[in-house]
């Protein structure tokens, strides 16, 4: 059987395809021991971590008035 046409052109900048597969088969191990791990649950397995959040900076000096105002900008 022939092999699968690929219209794309080649591109010599693109990463070595060994290396690509081999990280993408560390990711999906990941992943699957992340969903075993994780099972019975609710929630999908992520790749990914959530983006840290914002510092609440010097809050503990702002009275209650200032807190309220800043709820309602």
């Amino acid at each position: 059987m022939a092999e699968k046409f690929d219209p794309a052109a080649h591109d010599k900048h693109a990463d070595d395809p060994r290396e690509a597969a081999l990280a993408d088969r560390a990711m999906h191990t990941k992943l699957e021991a992340g969903l075993v791990d994780s099972f019975p649950a609710s929630d999908p397995v992520s790749a990914v971590q959530p983006a840290p959040s914002k510092p609440d900076g010097d809050r503990a000096s702002e009275s209650l008035w200032e807190k309220m105002k800043a709820a309602f900008r």
